[in-house]
């Protein structure tokens, strides 16, 4: 992935509205990942060009 893509913020407004679609919790936004971290469902969301991926298909499990 390209600096570019990575770095593509997103929208404090929406981050503000979005939740973990399983538990359904708050996210944070980790931007050097370019990722919504769920830390109750363990899991973290991508955000592609800006634009969050909110399916658990797509996420990758995290460690405490």
């Amino acid at each position: 992935m390209t600096d570019e893509k990575r770095d593509t913020p997103i929208d404090r407004k929406l981050l503000e509205l979005l939740v973990c679609p399983l538990t359904k919790g708050p996210l944070t936004y980790d931007q050097q990942r370019s990722e919504l971290i769920s830390k109750s469902a363990h899991l973290a969301y991508p955000v592609r060009d800006g634009i969050p991926i909110m399916l658990p298909s797509e996420a990758r499990t995290i460690e405490d």
